[in-house]
């Protein structure tokens, strides 16, 4: 069991910290929830580990954050998805502010349609989502498709309040 251990987190650990990070913003927030679903499956070894790691890790962050809430912490909205050399002071401005747009039009969008597309975008499969999700397989396209759309329009009415203030 060890050994399969240490291969699935070889294997699972960085694909799973970038979802956790892009879900929280906060990149040891997201090693600490990798780690701890890691030690969840030490405990309760997965049959499927791919899509039982992804939904551990999402539930995870659900109870941090209902506990975030009530202890009125806030969570860091804005860092660099890497850190990067900088390139100057408008390329990093620009760069924040992309990714700010991009985290709040995030958070518009209902928890399911988020996590689906934050699954997507860490390359899983039709299969792998509807078993991490709870969904019916035929019901991923339709929620991915639905959840692009919403994450669009969310972005474009930020864009069209912030030309209104500017």
């Amino acid at each position: 069991m060890t050994a399969d251990l240490a291969r699935l987190f070889e294997e699972y650990y960085p694909s799973l910290v970038r979802m956790l990070y892009r879900r929280t913003g906060d990149r040891d927030r997201a090693e600490d929830l990798a780690q701890e679903t890691f030690a969840r499956a030490v405990s309760a070894p997965p049959d499927n580990p791919r899509p039982w790691l992804f939904a551990v890790a999402l539930n995870l962050v659900r109870e941090d954050g209902r506990r975030s809430v009530t202890r009125g912490r806030r969570l860091e909205l804005l860092r660099t998805e890497q850190d990067r050399p900088t390139e100057g002071p408008d390329t990093d401005l620009e760069r924040n502010e992309d990714v700010a747009r991009v985290r709040a039009a995030l958070a518009r969008l209902n928890e399911r349609d988020r996590e689906a597309l934050l699954l997507k975008a860490e390359g899983f499969g039709y299969d792998e989502i509807a078993s991490t999700l709870g969904l019916a397989k035929g019901a991923v396209g339709t929620t991915l498709a639905r959840a692009r759309r919403r994450l669009v329009e969310a972005y474009r009415a930020q864009e069209r309040g912030n030309n209104v203030a500017s």
